[in-house]
């Protein structure tokens, strides 16, 4: 983190990114000085409400961070940037978002936990536009205009207002990750289930916590004894909306999963916490498990990130590619779509045993096979292509018949097979 002692005093000349959290209530002017270097501005955790209206000085600015402060309305002055391309304003008070603010070059737009009731038409006019992160705002309705968002990958929308998703939402060409728990949704299916399986409730006065694992967004994920005994991990949930969504709906969704061999066994649902938070108790993964890839990187956008030189066998990739494509069919089956079917939330181990994890966008579905319920599962069929593109990438496989599948996977919404198919052509 950067200072503004630093900053003043010209000590971050020619830098390309900048870095304050310093209780700032106004631009600081001396940034100024970086008009002609800087890329990436980062003024989260201040307490703005504008930003000045000469902000296109910046003539290389790509991205602007200014999650948790005071904005009312996204600024202006961010249309006027000729290179901003990626804009994250998380976690203000934010009501109004002018069709001047939106940058022409638009890639990358994250409005999650404010209060936004509308939005602009002019969205659906940035042609460049990849990811739209818009959970926990008050949005009954999406612009029509986002029907011709071509590129779309990732959409969230979870926790907010809408009662129906929109018949075009399913024929977005490029869309592969899709998060819209938390709406009162009909038919009422597509809501959190009322009633969840029923799974055994373990007391926390059974657990001996130790180290820490990891930490997500949605909440902390701990390791543990049961009963003086067992290794287990427990993840405690945050409570608060994250990037995703509600992790009440990731808690409902993980209980809703039921058993397969690419997931995680879950041993109950933690009761008694003494802060009263949820949590659940699963079994501890064995630590020859490791993270397939890192998430998307601001360059990326919408790719993962896999280690440098990682070398699957073509046999690694061919198992790994049955096992989640056998979950797709067993979660699908189950009315639900994991929506965030990434490497990254993929653990595997020599030998291409993987465990896919991490259920923070995940919706529920009528799992009826109906018209709707294909649509999404097929909308979810895209993002299993990339992963098998990118699974045979790495692990220099020129079957053709997989390449095949590959593209068939990516290709117009409705020709896109189902997951059920998929494990069968793989051989799962």
């Amino acid at each position: 983190m950067d200072t503004l002692e630093r900053l003043e005093a010209g000590d971050l000349a020619g830098a390309t990114r900048l870095d304050l959290a310093c209780g700032l209530r106004h631009f600081p002017q001396a940034a100024y000085g970086l008009a002609e270097t800087l890329e990436v501005l980062n003024l989260s955790g201040n307490a703005l409400s504008d930003l000045p209206h000469d902000l296109h000085r910046f003539k290389r600015l790509k991205v602007v961070f200014c999650s948790n402060n005071a904005f009312t309305h996204l600024p202006e002055a961010l249309g006027g940037c000729p290179q901003l391309q990626m804009v994250g304003f998380k976690a203000n008070r934010i009501t109004r978002v002018p069709a001047s603010a939106l940058p022409a070059r638009l890639r990358w737009l994250i409005l999650t936990d404010n209060q936004l009731s509308t939005l602009p038409s002019a969205l659906g006019e940035r042609a460049s536009l990849q990811k739209l992160m818009l959970a926990g705002n008050r949005l009954a309705e999406l612009p029509q205009s986002l029907a011709q968002c071509e590129r779309l990958e990732l959409l969230r929308i979870a926790s907010n207002r809408l009662a129906a998703l929109p018949g075009w939402l399913t024929e977005l060409p490029a869309l592969a990750w899709l998060a819209y728990a938390g709406n009162p949704l009909l038919p009422a299916a597509l809501c959190r289930p009322a009633r969840l399986p029923a799974h055994t409730t373990l007391a926390w006065g059974r657990l001996a916590l130790g180290a820490r694992l990891g930490e997500g967004a949605s909440g902390e994920i701990v390791q543990a004894r049961l009963d003086g005994a067992l290794p287990v991990a427990v993840k405690l949930y945050k409570g608060q909306v994250t990037s995703d969504g509600s992790p009440l709906d990731e808690m409902a969704a993980s209980l809703a999963a039921g058993q397969h061999p690419a997931l995680i066994p879950l041993r109950g649902q933690l009761q008694g916490h003494p802060e009263g938070r949820e949590g659940l108790v699963m079994d501890l993964v064995d630590r020859a498990f490791v993270n397939l890839a890192a998430p998307p990187s601001l360059a990326s956008c919408s790719r993962d990130v896999y280690p440098p030189g990682l070398a699957l066998g073509p046999a690694e990739a061919l198992r790994i590619a049955k096992q989640v494509a056998s979950l797709g069919a067993h979660l699908h089956a189950r009315g639900i779509m994991h929506g965030d079917l990434y490497a990254h939330n993929l653990l595997w181990r020599p030998g291409g045993d993987c465990l896919l994890g991490d259920f923070g966008a995940a919706s529920f579905h009528a799992g009826d096979g109906g018209p709707q319920a294909q649509a999404l599962e097929r909308l979810e069929v895209r993002a299993f292509g990339i992963l098998l593109g990118e699974l045979l990438h790495c692990s220099g496989e020129r079957a053709e018949h997989l390449k095949r599948l590959a593209v068939a996977c990516i290709g117009a919404p409705a020709q896109r097979p189902r997951f059920i198919q998929l494990a069968d052509a793989l051989g799962g």
